[in-house]
């Protein structure tokens, strides 16, 4: 195969037993899998179709590209803003092998796991796990409300299904079920689980779990109009919506924000932030789908139910990305 001398090329380290002699499972599972860091953005990526309801693999794999040449950490598929629940199980491991060659190694794949029987979830993170992706973004149970005994039984059981690593998704608002501290205390003695994806909407929460849990988890905020405010508290990253549509707009706020940059990341951060409320929406995968074709990186179409906007609902997010666009900031240094 012949190199093209571009991307990310891992200096791979080579791997001994505790006697130096060569460890060849450890060093094939560093080559084939990605470990995410689960620190920086990591976009939740829309799915694309066509008018058909069909999937637009072109226009998917164009957005992933396009995301990380514009710096981000790692690529979320099939989650909330991914349509997950109107997508088969088919059709969620094409568009796992179809974003593994497009990344092509060059940042950590993540597929969400939101499934409403624990057995169809095992299944599934295996097939995922043969697919080739590098970790798992974890719903509590889908549309049974669990309680925490229930809850952990489940996650635990899905982790353990495959040794790839799992964040914990932690969104009681739109999926009824809280992951509380004791519960996280929990889910802490099995090392499968590296961090979470914080959407309580609380930002006391995340505070409060650091003071608890200290670093056992990397913290990613889950809500786009709560991101700057996280990560001056504390967060690793941010699992990011209107990042779909700005991705190099998202990737400087994140960076300015670690190197203490604050005002200029505020800046940007103030003119975002009318576009970051449409992540906080029942119609927010519509709304940032617009988006994406104001940016010339993605198509409207949705899955039914699922309906395109339409009239004054349409025209007061369409003014929202328009007004953002003519004022779209001249991006510092990095």
């Amino acid at each position: 195969m012949k190199p093209t001398w571009t991307g990310v090329y891992p200096a791979v380290t080579t791997k001994f037993f505790e006697d130096e002699t060569l460890d060849l499972p450890m060093f094939s599972y560093n080559i084939d899998t990605m470990k995410p860091t689960w620190t920086g953005v990591y976009p939740a990526v829309t799915t694309k179709f066509f008018e058909d309801e069909t999937l637009d693999l072109p226009m998917f794999s164009y957005n992933i590209d396009q995301q990380i040449k514009a710096g981000v950490h790692g690529i979320i598929i099939c989650g909330s803003l991914g349509e997950n629940s109107t997508l088969s199980f088919d059709e969620k491991l094409t568009l796992l092998a179809e974003a593994k060659t497009t990344i092509a190694d060059r940042v950590p794949l993540i597929i969400c796991l939101a499934q409403n029987a624990t057995k169809v979830a095992v299944a599934f993170a295996k097939e995922a796990e043969k697919t080739g992706a590098d970790g798992f973004m974890l719903l509590p149970p889908m549309r049974y409300p669990s309680d925490d005994r229930e809850t952990l039984h489940y996650m635990h059981t899905v982790a353990d299904a495959t040794d790839l690593p799992v964040m914990i998704y932690n969104n009681p608002l739109a999926y009824k079920t809280f992951v509380s501290i004791p519960m996280f205390k929990d889910l802490a003695q099995n090392a499968h689980f590296e961090s979470m994806k914080e959407s309580t909407g609380d930002i006391r929460y995340m505070t409060d779990i650091i003071n608890e849990l200290g670093d056992r988890f990397k913290i990613l905020s889950g809500v786009d109009d709560l991101a700057l405010e996280s990560l001056l508290m504390g967060a690793d990253g941010w699992v990011a919506g209107l990042v779909d549509a700005f991705p190099r707009e998202t990737v400087v706020i994140y960076e300015l924000a670690k190197q203490g940059r604050i005002a200029e990341a505020r800046a940007i951060y103030r003119w975002f932030f009318p576009l970051l409320h449409l992540d906080v929406s029942s119609k927010f995968i519509q709304n940032i789908k617009l988006a994406e074709v104001a940016t010339g990186l993605g198509t409207e179409y949705v899955r039914q139910p699922r309906l395109p906007l339409i009239g004054d609902e349409r025209a007061r997010v369409l003014q929202v990305i328009n007004d953002a666009l003519e004022k779209r900031p001249v991006l510092p240094e990095i």
